[in-house]
C-alpha cells in the first residue's frame, strides 16, 4: 500500500476543498443566486442501523457508526470518495526519512463550536484522548507514542514503528477533533462539542430513535454543508428500513439483496458496484489445538474445493457480488488476479486432497452459528456434507460472538469482514496480533513479508501481494464472495456517492439532488 501525502498550500487549500477538485471529491452544490455561498438543501433523513452509544469522539467506530460523528466533528485529513487523501483540518503533512514522525500543518482559521480555537494542542489532546479512552477503534492508535506542539499551527506525532495505514486513520476515527475543553470537562458522550458542519440538536432527539443536527453558522468549509438540517433515523431492522425508503420516510438507507427489488420497482436508486466485505469462514485453528484436522493444509484447500461459490452467490445474494478466493478487495493494493479463482468448484479434487491427508473416510468441523449467518452455514454444510466433511453447527450468543472468536473459542467462524486497505486489512486478520487470529498463527516467511509492508516503501504493495497469496496458497480463509453494498437512495431529492471501502457513504458524498 502506497503512502499519500498531499502538500498544498494554505490557500489552495481553501480552493481545493471549496471547488470540490480534490481526487473525485462530492461536493457538487447548487449555486447561490449571487454566485457566493452555495445554498444549501433541506434536510437530509437517512435510515441508521443503530444509535450512537457515546458522541465522545474518543468512542467512534467506522463503516456505517462514522457518519454521525462526520456530522459534529472534523477530521484531520479528508478522505476522498475514491481513497485519495485530501487536506481538511491538516493543510499539508509528511513523515520524516524513517516514517516514524508525522509532522502536520494546520488550518489556523477554525474554532470549535464552543468557541475555542483549533490549534497544535488541540490536536496533542485529542489524540492522547483516543488513546486512553481505548474505544472501539484504538488499534488506529496502536503505534502512537506521544504527540508534540512544534507551534500553533504545526504537531509532530511519534510513531513506536511505522504505520503505513496511519495518515488513513486521521482520515477516520482517530482524526476526528474535540473540544479539548470539553475533553476536559468529561461532557463529549451526551454533548459532542467539535468543529464540523452541524450541531447535535440534543432537545430534539431521541435516544434510540433519532438524532437531529442543524447547520453550524459561519461553518469554515460551507461546501461542505450541503443541507441546512440532517435526521438519524434509528431502524436496526431490516423491514423498518425497506418500508422507510418506499414510503419516503427516509431518503437513504441501506438495505439487503432481498428488499433490493423491492426498492427499485419503487424508482429509487442503488449505488452501483459498490463492494466493501468479503464473507465466509476464517479458520482459527491453523495449527489444530482444537480440531486437529485443520492444521493440515490439505483439509483446508480441500475445503476450499469443495464450495461452489457461484452456486451460493446466486442462491443466498441473488447475484449481488463478486464470487472469490482471497481476502483482499481490487482497490487494496493487495489484490492478486489470479488469485480470484484459485479455489475454483472442484469437489473430486476436494476428495484427493481429504485423501491425502487421511482423511478419506471423512471427517468433522464446528461453526458457531447465529441468525445472521445461519443460512449461509447451512448451505456450506450442506455443499461439504458432498466430500465427506461433517459440519456441526453450535448456537453462539449473538451479543458475544466477536467477543468468543478472540478468545480462542472457536476454531473457525463465518462472517463478514472488511476488504479494504492492505495494512488495515493485515492488522485486522492476518498480523500475528490480529483481532481475527486469536492463535497468532504466522510464520518466518509471513512475518517478513508484513514488514516490508509495514516500512511502506516502494516494495510495499509486491510485499503486500504477497501477503495475500501466501494466506490464499495456504487456505486461512474460505472466502465465498464480496458482497454487493445495497445503498438506497430517492434519486428525486438526493444525490450519492460511494465512499471506497466504507459500508457507508461520507456524509460528504450526499449532495441535494439538483
Amino acid at each position: 500500500m502506497k503512502s499519500i501525502t498531499k502538500k498544498v498550500g494554505l490557500l489552495a487549500v481553501g480552493a481545493l476543498l471549496l471547488s470540490g477538485c480534490a481526487a473525485g471529491g462530492s461536493t457538487d452544490t447548487a449555486e447561490a443566486p449571487d454566485g457566493g455561498t452555495p445554498a444549501r438543501g433541506g434536510t437530509l433523513t437517512l435510515g441508521q442501523l443503530g444509535d450512537v452509544a457515546s458522541w465522545d469522539s474518543a468512542q467512534a467506530h467506522v463503516g456505517h457508526a462514522l457518519v454521525p460523528y462526520q456530522l459534529v466533528y472534523d477530521t484531520l485529513i479528508l478522505r476522498e470518495p475514491d481513497g485519495e487523501l485530501s487536506p481538511m483540518l491538516a493543510t499539508e503533512w509528511e513523515y520524516n526519512d524513517d516514517r516514524t514522525v508525522l509532522t502536520l500543518d494546520l488550518r489556523t482559521d477554525v474554532t470549535f463550536s464552543d468557541g475555542e480555537a483549533f490549534d497544535a494542542e488541540a490536536v496533542k489532546a485529542n489524540l492522547e484522548h483516543f488513546k486512553a479512552g481505548n474505544g472501539r477503534q484504538a488499534v488506529q492508535l496502536a503505534q502512537f507514542e506521544s504527540a508534540t506542539v512544534v507551534d500553533e499551527d504545526t504537531v509532530e506525532i511519534a510513531l513506536a514503528q511505522p504505520d503505513p495505514a496511519m495518515e488513513y486513520y486521521l482520515s477516520q476515527a482517530a482524526g476526528l477533533m474535540a473540544s479539548p475543553a470539553a475533553i476536559e470537562a468529561g461532557t463529549l458522550e451526551t454533548d459532542p462539542v467539535g468543529t464540523g458542519p452541524y450541531l447535535y440538536d440534543k432537545a430534539n432527539s431521541v435516544r434510540d430513535s433519532q438524532s437531529v443536527f442543524t447547520a453550524k453558522e459561519d461553518y469554515w468549509n460551507p461546501d461542505l454543508q450541503k443541507f441546512d438540517s440532517v435526521e438519524l433515523r434509528i431502524l436496526e431492522d431490516l423491514s423498518a428500513r425497506a418500508n422507510a425508503i418506499v414510503s419516503g420516510q427516509v431518503d437513504w438507507t441501506t438495505l439487503d439483496a432481498r428488499t433490493a427489488d423491492q426498492a427499485e420497482a419503487a424508482g429509487l436508486a442503488i449505488i452501483p458496484d459498490y463492494q466493501v466485505d468479503w464473507t465466509g469462514v476464517t479458520f482459527f485453528d491453523r495449527d489444530g489445538a482444537i480440531n486437529p484436522a485443520l492444521a493440515d493444509v490439505r483439509v483446508r484447500q480441500a475445503i476450499n474445493y469443495a464450495i461452489d461459490r457461484e452456486t451460493l452467490l446466486e442462491q443466498l445474494q441473488l447475484g449481488r457480488g463478486t464470487a472469490t478466493s482471497q481476502v483482499f478487495g481490487p482497490e487494496s493494493g493487495a489484490f492478486v488476479d489470479d488469485l480470484e479463482d484459485l479455489y475454483s468448484f472442484d469437489p473430486e479434487k476436494a476428495r484427493e486432497l481429504l485423501s491425502e491427508a487421511g482423511y478419506e473416510d471423512g471427517l468433522e468441523i464446528t461453526l458457531p452459528v447465529i441468525d445472521g449467518f445461519a443460512t449461509q452455514i447451512t448451505a456450506i454444510a450442506q455443499q461439504l456434507s458432498e466430500v465427506g466433511i461433517t459440519v456441526n453447527q453450535v448456537s453462539a450468543v449473538p451479543a458475544n460472538y466477536v467477543a468468543d472468536a478472540v478468545q480462542q473459542k472457536f476454531e473457525a467462524f463465518n462472517f463478514n469482514l472488511f476488504q479494504g486497505e492492505a495494512w488495515v486489512a493485515i492488522n485486522q486478520i492476518i498480523a500475528p496480533n490480529a483481532t481475527f487470529n486469536p492463535f497468532q498463527t504466522t510464520s518466518p516467511e509471513l512475518e517478513e513479508l508484513i514488514s516490508t509492508v509495514q516500512q511502506g516503501g516502494d516494495d510495499s504493495d509486491a510485499a503486500a501481494q504477497d501477503v495475500n497469496r501466501y494466506v490464499t496458497e495456504n487456505a486461512w480463509f474460505m472466502p465465498l464472495y464480496r458482497i454487493d453494498q445495497i445503498s438506497v437512495y430517492n434519486p428525486e431529492k438526493i444525490t450519492v456517492e460511494a465512499q471506497i471501502q466504507s459500508a457507508m457513504p461520507a456524509l460528504y458524498n450526499f449532495a441535494p439532488a439538483e
